[in-house]
């Protein structure tokens, strides 16, 4: 069956029932959205010709190697398989709340041989046969708009699953981003402490020669090795964290640790201009806010079918067969028999209270959706806005730090000479060269926090994202073809 053709079975028994269909009809709650972003001020902006985010966001940081990693998570995470196979699920169930729309058919045959009690003169005395066949229509209107509500609801489940999916996404992308950046300031920093330790080797060196001569005391040789064997320490400690992040990075990818192996480079990737949209815009470019509006929608839909309980409902049902002592004669004209009905109509009168306590528990859920919606608002608010911020001064830092480093360099230069002209001891030196190496090293980390921090405000500004990608209502009901009719477990 096509879906055209389900489309229109479905409203065929729906709409003339529809102006029936009671609960409210769902109205957007307003949620609290600010006028413009507290921390922009002094904010850089994008080109004009970079307005928007595009749908694959790490592009825009030009790394080949993380374009690579980020594209093998939709289809080899299993996260996303799980939530792909939950959106699925979501879809049928929109496909089974829809089935209650049709009548339900039933085919029966039976064959019976038995003998009567004797001294019964109504019995039929001897050994005897009977026979029957027949094909049973049940159904009940959807009167009150239950079933509709139920679709409704459904349907807004699986455009929020959806959602759901896409925020998650945007989730493991991010973190792949921020783990992959965190592998590269720990490869610059390994380079930086090695770099130190073969300055150092060759001050070891030279420091050794100087004491073999009578120039210097033991105590600068020792002071020395110490500083060298630190910093290797410093330089080796740094491979547990990396390992840590690789093998996090081959899980997002749907890899065993085994399988992923990063070579180390450095951090040549410069901080994105990351274009800011209206804050009005943040709604529908955040797919967590769009999986918390489709629950409302949901919640809201609960109500209807909860205030349809209250209301009498209607049965209807046909019947159709044929009956016979004879199985030759069984499908003849003058074994045929029919009957309409029973038809009924229940109405609960007392139920102890049952029926208001769950209308009740809708309305509560309902609300409990509107708080965690306007909450979810909120949040994303504070996330662009602490990162926006983060940004703006990590950049002021950045600069302020990049000074701190030439002048660190600038009195290591100086303290050296000053050593070697014998004006100072040796632990005027080891203080400038730790100066120098903290400066160097703080510099690094303000680096890759620019850089993740980027990768935060993308996230929080929703990606490439936004609300046309959530499915219609007719695509959140999935597929369904003629075979899905069958009561066979038809599964491809």
């Amino acid at each position: 069956m096509t879906d055209r053709l389900k489309k229109w079975l479905v409203l065929g028994l729906s709409v003339p029932l529809s102006a029936c269909v009671v609960g409210p009809d769902y109205v957007r709650p307003e949620a609290i959205v600010s006028s413009e972003f507290k921390e922009v001020a002094g904010w850089k902006a994008a080109q004009p010709l970079d307005s928007v985010l595009p749908t694959n966001w790490w592009e825009v940081f030009h790394d080949a190697r993380l374009n690579a990693l980020e594209e093998q998570i939709a289809s080899a995470n299993q996260s996303i398989m799980q939530a792909q196979a939950q959106y699925h699920q979501a879809q049928h169930l929109v496909q089974s709340a829809q089935s209650a729309f049709f009548p339900l058919i039933n085919l029966t045959g039976s064959a019976d041989r038995f003998r009567a009690a004797s001294g019964q003169s109504a019995a039929i005395p001897g050994v005897r046969n009977l026979f029957g066949s027949a094909t049973a229509v049940a159904w009940e209107p959807d009167i009150w708009g239950s079933v509709s509500r139920t679709v409704e609801s459904n349907t807004a489940s699986a455009q929020a699953s959806t959602a759901t999916l896409q925020a998650l996404l945007l989730s493991l992308q991010a973190t792949l981003a921020q783990n992959y950046f965190q592998i590269k300031v720990l490869d610059s920093q390994k380079n930086l402490l090695e770099e130190t330790v073969n300055t150092y080797e060759k001050t070891l060196t030279i420091i050794q020669n100087r004491y073999a001569v009578g120039m210097v005391a033991k105590s600068d040789v020792m002071q020395a090795q110490t500083q060298l064997e630190t910093v290797r320490a410093q330089a080796i400690n740094l491979g547990v964290q990396r390992a840590k992040l690789e093998h996090a990075i081959a899980v997002l990818i749907g890899k065993t640790p085994s399988e992923l192996s990063l070579v180390a480079s450095s951090l040549d990737v410069a901080v994105p201009n990351i274009p800011l949209s209206l804050p009005s815009q943040l709604l529908e470019r955040r797919p967590d806010i769009a999986a918390a509006e489709r629950k409302m929608a949901a919640a809201n839909a609960q109500i209807g079918v909860a205030k349809a309980a209250y209301y009498p409902s209607l049965n209807l049902a046909a019947t159709n067969g044929f009956q016979t002592t004879d199985i030759s004669s069984l499908f003849t004209l003058a074994r045929r028999y029919w009957a309409l009905g029973p038809a009924g109509a229940a109405l609960t009168i007392f139920d102890g209270g049952a029926k208001n306590a769950q209308y009740k528990q809708t309305i509560d859920l309902f609300d409990a959706s509107v708080a965690g919606y306007r909450q979810t608002v909120l949040t994303s608010f504070q996330e662009v806005e602490d990162n926006v911020a983060a940004l703006r001064i990590l950049a002021q830092e950045r600069e302020t730090q990049n000074k701190a480093v030439d002048y660190a360099n600038q009195a290591l230069a100086l303290t050296v000479n000053q050593y070697q002209a014998g004006t100072v001891s040796y632990l005027n030196v080891m203080t400038a060269q730790t100066a120098m190496l903290s400066n160097r090293q703080i510099a690094l980390q303000l680096q890759g926090e620019q850089l993740l921090s980027s990768v935060l405000l993308i996230k929080a500004l929703g990606g490439g994202w936004n609300d046309n990608l959530i499915p219609t209502p007719e695509k959140a009901a999935g597929d369904t073809k003629w075979t899905d009719y069958l009561i066979l477990p038809l599964v491809e």
